[in-house]
């Protein structure tokens, strides 16, 4: 009886572990499936880089080109087939299965196919096969060298975007007249990306000629350096607009530009290059531009740019205009919403010394700034809360106003 227990128990462990390896080959089958589903024609460098990483080190390093043109215009059908046209992606690799023919298994085939070598060898001599090919949809443009190709989808990225600032995740669409077939699923942010890092096509007799050619498109060596010149130029036309709009008026020489700004478009007072450009949001990410750079902070201070704006040196503003609201008040700091501070009236009241307010005050919206400290809690955040708070209170601030309309002061 003991026996027929431990022989059952050991039947049902082997049942048991049996189970779990067929569970465990349905949950990679499953796995395999999805990963199967998701691959379209988009996708397609994807499943080439996850294919190739569970193959030899051979694999997509073989040399096809001496195969003969029969085999290679199979190939070229059965992916015809299979994904509609002859765009074959540069990371394509003829995967190792029955419905491919078996000597191209492991091949990138874009590689070999689309290159002068394989065409002097297989096509130059034979018209034939290139009616065959054209039936099939054979690109030939993609005869081109890598360097043609690139200058051309950079030629075409300029025309429809008005520049050629290509971020790095951006690859030329597919199924988009604008470009030639030749470039589609070209990564071409990537390239620009490797171009400026490791100067890439940029090697040999051609090297010059060919940054020439960059040069004449508007091409950007210095990103970080672009950006900041993007950054001043806006300003110092944001601070020159401000100064015309308020002629009649002595204007701070500080630029203070609203956090929520962006540059108007359809405004030909701006470069059109500038349209759209959140220079508000630009002036909080100064460090973006600056990085460090003592040059890059200088050239924002020598046109009026306020470099630490920050919450502390905003409080100090409005302390600072806040004592002077209350010593002119009588010791009561309790300004309309209104209230701004003013610049002012002729040049000979700051002159003489009997202008109270100093010129880096001027413009300030003191009194919507301390309304925000009523009903917000403005500034009075952090470990300095109950020192500013003290500091209103020493002003005469009066936290809970009267209502009803009030005169202007």
């Amino acid at each position: 009886m003991g026996r027929n227990n431990s022989t059952a128990r050991l039947s049902l462990f082997a049942c048991i572990n049996s189970a779990r390896i067929i569970l465990l080959v349905l949950l990679c089958y499953s796995v395999v499936a999805v990963t199967s589903l998701g691959v379209v024609k988009t996708s397609l460098s994807l499943q080439t880089s996850l294919t190739s990483s569970l193959q030899p080190s051979w694999w997509g390093s073989c040399d096809a080109s001496n195969l003969p043109y029969d085999s290679a215009f199979r190939v070229l059908v059965k992916y015809h087939e299979k994904y509609g046209d002859l765009v074959i992606p540069r990371r394509f690799i003829v995967p190792a299965t029955n419905e491919w023919p078996t000597e191209w298994h492991g091949v990138k085939l874009a590689r070999q196919v689309y290159n002068r070598k394989w065409w002097t060898k297989h096509i130059a001599k034979n018209n034939d096969r290139v009616s065959q090919l054209n039936k099939i949809g054979f690109v030939w443009e993609r005869l081109q060298p890598e360097w043609n190709l690139f200058m051309e989808a950079m030629v075409t990225y300029r025309s429809i975007y008005g520049d050629v600032m290509v971020k790095a995740t951006f690859v030329v669409p597919r199924d988009n007249d604008e470009w030639s077939k030749g470039c589609w699923d070209l990564p071409l942010g990537n390239v620009v990306h490797r171009l400026r890092l490791r100067h890439d096509f940029l090697t040999g007799d051609t090297a010059i000629e060919r940054k020439n050619q960059l040069d004449g498109l508007g091409f950007v060596w210095d990103v970080s350096e672009y950006n900041f010149k993007k950054f001043l130029t806006a300003l110092r036309i944001f601070s020159k607009l401000e100064q015309e709009e308020h002629e009649h008026m002595i204007m701070p020489s500080t630029i203070r530009v609203p956090s929520n700004f962006v540059v108007p478009s359809d405004d030909y007072r701006w470069p059109i290059i500038l349209w759209n450009y959140r220079l508000g949001t630009a002036v909080r990410q100064k460090q973006l531009y600056v990085k460090g750079n003592r040059l890059r902070q200088q050239a924002l201070e020598e046109i009026g740019f306020r470099w630490s704006g920050n919450a502390t040196l905003g409080w100090l503003d409005v302390v600072h205009a806040a004592a002077i609201y209350s010593q002119m008040h009588g010791r009561v700091l309790n300004p309309p919403l209104q209230f701004v501070v003013p610049s002012p009236p002729t040049p000979d009241s700051e002159l003489d010394g009997s202008w109270p307010w100093p010129e880096r005050l001027w413009g300030l919206k003191l009194g919507q700034r301390l309304k925000d400290v009523r009903v917000k809690g403005a500034y009075l955040k952090g470990p300095d809360a109950h020192i500013r708070k003290a500091q209103l209170d020493n002003l005469g601030f009066v936290w809970t106003p009267k209502r009803g309309r009030r005169k202007r002061s």
